[in-house]
Formats: C-alpha cells, structure tokens, sequence
C-alpha cells in the first residue's frame, strides 16, 4: 500500500510553479463553475427583470451562458499573441483573474437581463487573458521529458475545480437565506447581516477568483527565457510549412479538438428528450453528463507522464478513434447505465486527446511562441463546447439518434487528420509506431 501511494504521489510532483498555478486555477474553477447553475436560477428568479427584446427566459439563459464561451474563445488568439509579444505571462493572467473577481462581484449589482449579458460576456474576456497565458506558462516551465505529465496535473485541478463547483452551487443557492449575527471587535462593530442564496453564490466565486489571484501573485514567476524570446514569429499556419503534408500539425490538432469538444457537448441542452427516453431523473442525467469529467480528473495526469515515454501521437490517434463508437453508442442507448457507461468511455478519449495534444503543440512551439500556439487548442475546445450544445439543439427534431450521429461523423474526420497529418514529436518514444506514421 506505502508503494502505491508512493507512486501515486509522484505522479504529481512537477515544479512547485505548475503545481501553484494548478491549485489557483482549481479555485477559479470552482468559483466560474458556479455560475453555470446559479445564473440559470438567478435569470429565472425575480430579482431579474427588465427589457426581453422578445426572447423567451431559456433563450436569454442560452444567450448568457453561449456568450462566454464565444468571446472566451475569440479572445484567446489574441491575448495569446499579445503576451508572446511581451514576452510575460503572469501579468496577464493577473488580469484576467481580477477582472473575473470584479465581475463576479457585479452580479450582486445586475437587476436586468442586458447587464446579466455585459456581465457574463467580459467574464469571458477575462478568462481569455487567464488560459492562454497559463498554458504557456506550463509548457515553458515543462521540457519535452515531462511536458505531458505538467499538462496532465494542471488539467486535473483544473477538472477537480470545474467539477466541484456545480455539485456546491445548487445547495449553496437553496439553503439560503444566510444570517450573518452582529460582530464587535474592538471600537468597531458590523450589524447584523441577511444574506441571499445568490449573494452567498456570487460571493463565493468572488472569493475563489481573488484566492487565485493571491496564489498567483505570491507564488508564480515567469521564466527569464520567455521574455528573452520575446517577439519571435507569430503567425498561424494552416498548410505545413514543411511540405510533409496539407496541413500544419497544430492546426490539425486544433481542428480535432474542435470536433471533439463539440461531440462531448452534444449532451448539454437535450437533457428532457435524454430523460424521457431513458425514463429517467435529473440526478441520473447529472451523473452522466459528469461521467466525463470524473474520468478526465482520474484519467489525464496518468495519461499524460505515459505520453512522455511512450509518445503523444498513439494516445491522440487511440483518443479519437475511441470518440467514434462512445459517441455514437449515446444516440442508441435504451437505458440511463448504459449511457453512463458511454460518456465515462467518451472521457476516456478525451484525456487520452487533451494533455498529449497540448504536449505536442507544446514541442512544436519555437521558444516565445507558447501563448499563440498552444491557443489554438484552447481556442478550438471552447468554440467546440459553444458548437456542441447547438447543433443537438437544432438536430435533436429529427430524431434522437441524429445529433450523435452527426458528432460521430466530426469524429472520423478528427481521426483521418490527426492519423494522416500529425507525427510523432517525442525522438526517444518507446511506443510501437502506428502503421502508417514515420
């Protein structure tokens, strides 16, 4: 037992830097994650009123909600570009998690639903300052021997953050109101406080936000090199420069992370039709639709030290290629363990895809170019994530099986690319090469 904790534990020792900006971006998860539950019941609550422009309340929570993903991810080119530039990355994600505080905390101020719009939409700014600059960050301070295994842990907290905070929202809203008794210290005293349920919840993501931006300010520091190789070339190709292929490995895996996202997400705005077909509740669908960040959080450290010795490209292609049946088999699924087991082996194929990509852009990024290269990816996840829940929206009409049959098709077109345009980065892998690859 003292043996397997042991290597458990070493599989998250990487610099205390990585580590740090782990755990702040655990807490920020925790806190953005909230919001995904509580601005739904907030929209729907009377505290909001004002002008609809004709919209129904689940559009203007699909326009709240989609608005962050679309200006997060439209963003983060830009801000990724800027702090190559530069040549710093925690000044920016400074930025962003102050702006992320401020915002949190401008929801106790929004009474109308235009303003819950401007809120969430630079909530989405501020987020595309933080992910490009700490991707970057993590592959600066990786090398090619561990640079799977940093991303790995970075993503785990991050999923552990992401993942806690809807599951502590719910309750934190329903058991409201809160009293806060009369406190004296001194000459001073506060009176008496009544708390509301979304008071506490957007207060709670205030404080998670300026937690991290503690932790960051204390305990990250930017490597010399990043500003040294401030500067360097930072266009985006979509053909191979090479000439080895059509098109550029990052693009393409840009791409595959696009359709991959956009099939897991398929799920998020069909839960009635998923729970009349498989007759059953919300709690069901809840632990289904979490399936696949239980298996990512278990999933993508492991995945991601194995990718340094046995190569990124097996697990990317074995990733997507996986996708393909787990996320076909959702669109035929008669009941609610059989889709369980269907989205926790789509989670496989995700962290199988996720830290191994960023790896492989990471080995392929020149020196000063991690924050515009590695964007592409987190460009291409988010806008996927966007994509998804609509597409099924507007397929869902045609039948239940349609929405997963087109995100099975995204899926194919993601494992003919990366199997046919992506080689492998890591010159000592231990892998058995795939047929096919160099």
């Amino acid at each position: 037992m003292r043996e397997i904790l042991r290597r458990i534990v070493a599989q998250f020792v990487v610099d205390r830097r990585v580590l740090a900006l782990a755990f702040a971006r655990m807490a920020d998860g925790i806190g953005n994650s909230f919001l995904i539950i509580v601005i739904p019941l907030y929209v729907a609550s009377d505290v909001v009123a004002g002008a609809t422009f004709g919209l129904e309340e689940a559009m203007i929570i699909g326009i709240v909600l989609s608005i962050f993903g679309f200006l997060n991810s439209s963003f983060q080119p830009f801000t990724g570009r800027l702090s190559d530039r530069i040549g710093r990355r925690k000044p920016f994600i400074l930025l962003g998690l102050g702006g992320l505080a401020a915002t949190n905390l401008a929801y106790l101020l929004a009474e109308s639903y235009l303003s819950l719009v401007v809120i969430r939409g630079l909530q989405g700014v501020s987020v595309a300052f933080i992910v490009p600059a700490s991707i970057a960050l993590v592959n600066e301070l990786a090398t090619t021997d561990d640079r799977g295994g940093n991303m790995g842990v970075y993503n785990t907290f991050r999923l552990v953050g992401f993942g806690a905070g809807p599951v502590a929202a719910g309750a934190v809203v329903n058991l409201g109101p809160y009293s806060i008794p009369a406190l004296t210290v001194g000459p001073y005293s506060l009176p008496a406080l009544t708390v509301s349920g979304f008071e506490a919840a957007f207060s709670i993501a205030a404080i998670t936000a300026a937690i991290s931006y503690l932790l960051v300010t204390v305990l990250i520091t930017d490597p010399e090199a990043t500003e040294a190789n401030a500067g360097a070339d930072l266009s985006i190709a979509v053909r191979d420069p090479s000439g080895k292929h059509l098109l550029d490995p990052i693009f393409t895996l840009g791409v595959a992370s696009l359709f991959m996202a956009a099939s897991i997400a398929l799920l998020a705005t069909i839960q009635p039709q998923v729970n009349v077909r498989l007759a059953q509740g919300s709690t069901w669908f809840g632990l289904q639709f979490a399936a696949f960040i239980i298996a990512q959080i278990f999933l993508q450290t492991p995945i991601g030290r194995a990718c340094d010795r046995y190569g990124r490209r097996p697990f990317i292609v074995g990733g997507m290629l996986l996708l393909i049946p787990s996320t076909l088999a959702q669109g035929f699924v008669t009941s609610s363990e059989t889709m369980f087991l269907a989205r926790l082996i789509q989670g496989v194929a995700g962290a199988m895809v996720f830290a191994p990509s960023l790896a492989l852009a990471g080995d392929l990024a020149g020196e000063g170019e991690s924050g515009s290269k590695l964007s592409i990816l987190t460009m291409a996840f988010g806008f996927g994530i966007a994509v998804g829940p609509l597409a099924s929206g507007a397929l869902i009409e045609y039948g239940f099986a349609i929405p997963f049959v087109f995100g099975t098709a995204l899926a194919t077109v993601g494992a003919i690319l990366v199997y046919t345009q992506i080689e492998e980065t890591l010159e000592t892998s231990a892998s058995v090469p795939l047929v096919g690859s160099d």
